[in-house]
């Protein structure tokens, strides 16, 4: 039967720590390690159910279209606890955790070492369970937890499992989305403030090595108990925000964002990718909301440099020139050139260069521009004497 997860803080109160491992031995193809399985009904402000109607192509606009079809049953959440943070061969994943969703809600299994010498068998149960799906998604996984489980595969003689799933790190999508928002895009961060989840009492992620360390000299499981429960929340918020980014890359004209930082991040997103209209929209949108004057200005020289780009004429240069602005010489040297090059019209030209020249310090390219164009004019009036 499922059961609500309680909180960090309501466990401490309710239940002592035990005297034993949560969960259960098991035995693989290479030996023994530990598995732990939980469920979780709701979390923060998700129910957890509802995960299992997310659309199967979700992921597809932050996938580069490799994945149009996958049925989110076939997603698989993974994160690691290691023994180290900055990786490397001596680096081993003690814990990996890989949350699915189901009908009923999500869960997360948990593949545990209690020492060294487990870690062949621990590795091949997580590549057979890694059989039942398509897609895995990891949040910083492609810089971290990928590369470290695939050498410690090798260095057990052993197949990676990651190489025929199509991998999604989320925290690329969620660092466009929000980091304009918050000072940080760490996925305890965006659980608090995006899910409204929060943690009590929760390891800090640096005390976790070591806390492996000393439970090798000395097993005892109230050492590990929290590291658990970390593994888990961070998975199944994982799990949860996936929900959210990719739907904003997807629809975003159909998102109700919270402020403009999150309309200008999603809008330099889809600009990089070529969405041209969409992102413009959401770039005038963002402007139009309560930001930085900073913020503002630098939107404003990206839609005007954009439109430059398309063709649509210097619209955008025009309304940076009209205020003092730290783009505001740049706009007035995008003017004089299209005045130049493209209308033709040297005096207007001219008259842009002379501007762009008072608006900043000395410039070479200034002064040769306006020599040239005083040049121009010159000649032209002396063709009409």
């Amino acid at each position: 039967m499922l059961r609500k997860r309680i909180g960090p803080l309501e466990r401490r109160q309710l239940a002592p720590t035990t005297s034993r491992l949560p969960g259960e031995p098991k035995a693989s193809s290479a030996g023994q390690h530990w598995e732990i399985e939980e469920h979780y009904t709701q979390h923060g402000n998700v129910d957890t159910a509802t995960l299992s109607r997310l659309p199967a192509h979700l992921l597809n606009a932050i996938s580069n279209g490799n994945i149009a079809d996958v049925p989110p049953t076939r997603w698989a959440f993974l994160d690691t606890e290691t023994t180290g943070l900055a990786g490397g061969t001596g680096t081993v994943a003690f814990l990996v955790g890989v949350g699915r969703i189901t009908p009923q809600g999500f869960a997360v299994r948990q593949f545990f070492m209690r020492d060294f010498g487990e870690e062949s068998s621990q590795l091949a149960a997580l590549a057979a369970h890694l059989n039942d799906f398509d897609v895995l998604v990891t949040y910083n996984g492609k810089s971290f937890d990928a590369p470290l489980l695939e050498t410690r595969y090798r260095m057990n003689r052993a197949q990676p499992p990651f190489e025929r799933l199509h991998h999604v790190d989320l925290l690329h999508g969620s660092r466009r989305l929000w980091k304009l928002r918050f000072e940080s895009c760490r996925l305890v961060e965006l659980e608090h403030r995006i899910l409204g989840y929060t943690r009590i009492g929760d390891v800090p992620g640096e005390m976790i090595p070591q806390l492996y360390y000393d439970f090798i000299k000395r097993p005892r499981p109230a050492l590990l108990e929290p590291v658990f429960e970390h593994n888990r929340l961070d998975i199944v918020s994982l799990a949860c925000l996936t929900a959210i980014v990719p739907r904003a890359f997807q629809e975003p004209h159909e998102i109700e964002f919270a402020c403009g930082q999150e309309m200008i991040g999603l809008g330099r997103w889809l600009l990089a990718a070529e969405r041209f209209d969409e992102g413009l929209s959401l770039l005038r949108r963002g402007i139009d909301q309560a930001i930085p004057d900073d913020l503002m200005f630098k939107t404003l020289w990206e839609i005007a440099i954009t439109e430059k780009k398309l063709g649509r004429g210097p619209g955008g240069f025009a309304n940076l020139a009209q205020s003092h602005n730290p783009y505001r010489s740049q706009a007035l040297e995008e003017l004089a050139i299209h005045y130049e090059h493209r209308e033709k019209n040297l005096a207007m030209a001219l008259e842009f260069t002379e501007a762009a020249h008072h608006a900043k310090s000395p410039s070479p390219t200034l002064a040769r521009r306006r020599e040239r164009l005083t040049g121009k004019l010159a000649k032209a009036q002396r063709r009409l004497l």
